[in-house]
């Protein structure tokens, strides 16, 4: 993966998080994993990954 690249797809992120593909498209259904939706297309802002794993263990749900 480039990592000049603004986004992801669901299972390049799912792979960079080292979570199951599944698990990724659940998160993206209860928007806890932001994404961009372009017709059928969804694609996960790197940004959206980069802060999703440096976000701080006390601000989790």
């Amino acid at each position: 993966m480039s990592s000049d690249r603004l986004t992801y797809t669901v299972d390049e992120a799912a792979d960079l998080l080292g979570i199951s593909r599944s698990l990724a498209y659940e998160l993206v259904r209860l928007g806890e994993l932001p994404c961009i939706r372009l017709g059928r297309r969804i694609l996960i802002p790197r940004q959206a990954v980069h802060d999703l794993v440096e976000e701080p263990l006390g601000a989790q749900r």
